[in-house]
């Protein structure tokens, strides 16, 4: 079986991928002001929003970087760059929303919450890029 052969290979770039994305999840939802996951627990569509785009902003860098990649700690390796841009982004784009961000993400207003997920996926798309060169 031919086609089964690469198995193994899928499989590590695959569980890496994941643990990579869990990571960075994990660290994202430390470094935000928001328990994101209560949030979207309790109904906050904003949080949801948010989170997701977060989440796919952090999914095409990764994506990127296995297909792009010589093997999997180039890979690991630059995707951890590509966390630490999608991160300083969450930041800046928090300055630039303002100090009342907080206050709209929690009575879940959703325009902050779709430009922040609409500029981290934009941001992914860059990263993602980038990393072919």
């Amino acid at each position: 079986m031919t086609s089964l052969a690469t198995l193994p290979g899928f499989l590590a770039y695959f569980v890496t991928g994941v643990v990579l994305l869990a990571g960075a999840m994990f660290l994202y939802v430390q470094v935000t002001p928001h328990s994101e996951l209560a949030m979207i627990r309790a109904g906050n569509q904003a949080a949801a929003i948010t989170l997701g785009g977060a989440l796919i902003g952090f999914c095409l860098p990764i994506a990127s970087a296995f297909s792009h990649s010589i093997n999997l700690v180039d890979a690991a390796v630059w995707s951890l760059v590509a966390l630490a841009v999608q991160i300083g982004v969450f930041f800046a784009v928090a300055k630039l929303l303002g100090s009342e961000w907080r206050g709209a993400m929690e009575r879940g207003e959703t325009a902050g919450a779709i430009l922040k997920a609409s500029v981290a996926i934009a941001v992914g798309m860059l990263n993602a890029a980038c990393l072919s060169t």
